[in-house]
């Protein structure tokens, strides 16, 4: 079984540098011209998004009209009152300080998820698949995964998420990282 694994194309939060998890926002101008010159060799498999415009997007530039099931358990992490602000917004504020501080999976950010729950509900929807499938996700979730599946690696979550637009093939526990081919 192979699971494809590509992120959502880049959008004016991606371009920001701004926290962006539940927020639901569309791919920027930039971020569908990168898209249109990519081609992915994926056909005959069930597609899934997070259910969010970014992925629902991504998925028509790359693979045209095609079906899909939309899981939100793919979603990217909820960062709480952090959502649509930048570091250098948010650098001396105590909430974000005490965020930051400690063990950044398990803190939660105010009126947001931990990493670590994002993590749970990721893994329990990839654990249900059965067949090769390509999945359509953001950057956070793809690291969660493949932090999870590849820990003799090392990696930190930041080193595996792949830029915005590509990804990882992963079959019989090992990995492949996605390469496009350009229009």
């Amino acid at each position: 079984m192979t699971i494809y694994l590509i992120r959502h194309g880049k959008t004016e939060a991606n371009e920001c540098h701004l926290y962006c998890g539940s927020t639901d926002l569309s791919l920027s101008d930039a971020g569908r011209k990168e898209l249109s010159q990519l081609h992915y060799d994926i056909k005959n498999v069930p597609f899934i998004t997070s259910g969010m415009k970014r992925t629902k997007e991504t998925l028509h530039i790359l693979f045209g009209d095609v079906p899909y099931e939309a899981d939100p358990r793919f979603r990217e992490v909820d960062f709480g009152i952090f959502e649509m602000h930048s570091y250098e917004n948010l650098k001396d504020t105590p909430a974000y300080q005490a965020w930051l501080t400690g063990d950044n999976d398990t803190n939660v950010p105010p009126e947001g998820e931990s990493g670590a729950k994002m993590c749970e509900r990721v893994l329990a929807a990839l654990s249900e698949i059965r067949e090769d499938t390509c999945i359509i996700t953001h950057g956070g979730v793809i690291a969660a995964i493949m932090t999870h599946l590849f820990p003799d690696e090392n990696k930190n979550r930041y080193e595996w998420q792949p830029e915005p637009g590509h990804g990882y093939a992963i079959f019989d526990g090992a990995y492949n990282i996605l390469l496009p081919k350009y229009r």
